[in-house]
């Protein structure tokens, strides 16, 4: 078959060459790399030298160039996550990045430090969880987009046919891509979450997998990347497919996520919650077009949930969307804005039931994919809620686990499963399954994206909001404003660099790393915590008389709290910014 890469490989290491061997019955094929001139060719096993020193590896991941020159980078760890109709699905656990050259003595001493910087990045990406892969099956496509495929399409390898949207190593991949001889040495790699379970209801046994594909354009950090670019593509788009199979049956379920289609920013500033901004000069409607166009194409009919603030700062966002719907007049589109917050105001979450019985006939229209046993296909699903919230994370998740339960519910009832009468959270063991899968499903996507596990999660294991629950999401709120304010940048770079948004040059004169920090960048922070310091140092050594303490503290607190606010000022001077690609300025 065309469509499998090698499973079992062993990387043969020389001073002058990489040689990757296939291990896998029957296989005799070489991959070689030529460390001097990066030449990539095929081989047979008797070309490789005895001499060379040998490791198992689990596939490679690609190639990237940094100021050193180029790396190989390579799956070292892998684990089983289950078996998807007999193909295994493995999540990459660990990797190494294997220079090409031998000696670093060609650099200069920023050189070396760039260099460090960069392969800092790459190890980044690769040590945030989520990478999956298969040898033998197409996880970047659904099941829908599977079964409507030509005999051409069945033939070709794993990389030509996988969506590009969610090969994370695609960049990585160019030049193995670029020739298809080696493309069984070339793995796409999903990031996202999978996670598989054998259920029983009634008896009855079968697999219940939820995979979340994350879209690699666009991508990026919770502040850095919001709304969509000039193709239309949406920050933090992620596709979700919920899949049943019993009995030779295979039902899927598909919802999308994604940032607010129009061109606006959320810089982040100190501020607890920057303040959106729309783009004043842009052509909205040019990149609203063009993104569900393409959703359209893909999808079907698109129902929007905007579950954003109808008030405040979100009040703006909510009525760009809905304004932006109704001037491109598309019979494929309808709107749907629900208050999340206004709605569910004092714990009051079982008010989300009047959103789900909003859109049941919608839902019911649009119906899920079923095939039988026979390989005939029973229904399709005519089109997908697009659901989003400002971060398509919290919110949006706890409405996609709801709706994916009612879909469930009726794929399991026409499949036999369920008994007519019996609803799906009445069967306790499964219920266990599902609402932990799915509050998994909401931390992976959360830390991905924002740097913290998701928020509301107590109310997707539980059905509950809980005040632990609360006190949680207070927690990874302050974690997740250290990052956004402290880190995000770094992050972005890593991203950007990783998904080939930015490409190193090694001749280039100036470090881009080596951004200069305005003066007040160091100083205001020291005199701030200085001031604060004198004034704590004030309280616990009291002068001669109450006056004259009260003068001091009063003096050193006024000089601490006024540093403090022109910090607070000039917020986005302090705050870790993007280096390497300059993100549009929005403002």
């Amino acid at each position: 078959m065309a469509a499998t890469t090698y499973e079992r490989l062993k990387l043969h290491v020389t001073p002058e060459k990489f040689y990757v061997e296939a291990c896998d019955d029957g296989a005799d094929d070489v991959l070689v790399i030529d460390r001097v001139s990066t030449e990539v060719t095929l081989s047979v096993k008797k070309d490789v030298p005895p001499s060379a020193v040998t490791r198992p590896i689990f596939g490679i991941l690609g190639t990237i160039r940094l100021v050193a020159g180029n790396y190989l980078i390579v799956i070292t760890k892998k684990t089983k996550i289950g078996e998807f109709f007999n193909h295994v699905i493995w999540k990459a656990t660990d990797f190494d990045i294997l220079s090409y050259k031998k000696t670093m003595l060609h650099l200069t001493d920023i050189q070396l430090q760039d260099n460090k910087t960069f392969l800092a990045m790459i190890n980044h990406v690769l040590n945030v969880d989520g990478f999956y892969f298969s040898t033998t099956y197409d996880l970047t496509h659904t099941l829908q987009r599977l079964s409507n495929t030509s005999p051409e399409f069945q033939e070709m390898s794993l990389l030509e046919r996988a969506d590009q949207r969610f090969v994370w190593n695609g960049h990585l991949l160019r030049e193995l891509s670029a020739q298809p001889e080696v493309h069984r040495f070339a793995l796409p790699v999903l990031h996202g979450f999978i996670t598989m379970h054998s259920c029983s209801i009634n008896g009855k046994y079968f697999d219940w997998i939820l995979i979340s594909r994350r879209s690699c354009f666009r991508a990026g950090v919770r502040y850095y990347v919001r709304g969509i670019d000039s193709e239309g593509h949406a920050a933090n788009f992620v596709e979700t497919e919920q899949i049943v199979h019993y009995n030779g049956s295979r039902a899927s379920f598909v919802q999308t996520r994604g940032s607010i289609p129009v061109f606006w920013s959320q810089r982040p500033n100190l501020k607890y919650k920057p303040r959106p901004l729309i783009n004043k000069v842009a052509n909205h409607m040019d990149g609203f077009q063009r993104h569900f166009d393409s959703q359209v194409i893909i999808y079907g009919k698109q129902v929007i949930i905007n579950l954003v603030n109808q008030k405040g700062s979100e009040k703006p966002l909510e009525q760009a969307f809905a304004t932006m719907v109704s001037s491109l007049g598309s019979g494929m589109i309808r709107y749907v804005a629900f208050d999340f917050h206004k709605e569910c105001k004092n714990m009051r979450w079982d008010r989300l039931s009047i959103l789900v019985d909003q859109v049941a006939e919608i839902q019911d229209e649009l119906s899920y994919f079923l095939v039988d046993a026979a390989g005939m296909v029973v229904t399709s699903q005519e089109g997908v809620f697009r659901s989003n919230c400002m971060d398509c994370l919290d919110r949006t998740n706890v409405i996609q686990s709801l709706l994916a339960r009612r879909s469930l519910h009726a794929q399991l009832q026409r499949l036999g499963v369920l008994h007519v009468g019996q609803k799906l959270e009445e069967q306790n063991e499964f219920e266990k399954i599902y609402k932990n899968a799915w509050a998994d499903n909401a931390n992976a996507c959360a830390k991905q994206y924002a740097g913290t596990g998701a928020l509301k999660t107590d109310f997707t294991r539980t059905g509950k909001r809980t005040q632990l629950g609360l006190l949680m999401d207070g927690w990874n709120s302050l974690i997740r404003y250290y990052k956004n304010n402290f880190s995000d940048g770094f992050r972005q770079d890593s991203i950007d660099l990783f998904l080939g948004n930015y490409s190193v040059d090694e001749l280039e004169s100036h470090s881009p790393l080596s951004v200069p920090r305005d003066l007040k960048f160091l100083a205001l922070p020291i005199i701030m915590v200085v001031a604060f310091s004198m004034c704590i140092i004030c309280l616990l050594m009291a002068g001669d008389t109450w006056t004259e303490t009260l003068a001091y503290v009063l003096f050193w607190g006024v000089a601490s709290i006024g540093t403090f606010f022109i910090i607070l000022y000039n917020g986005k001077d302090f705050v870790d910014a993007p280096k390497l690609v300059q993100k549009e300025k929005m403002d």
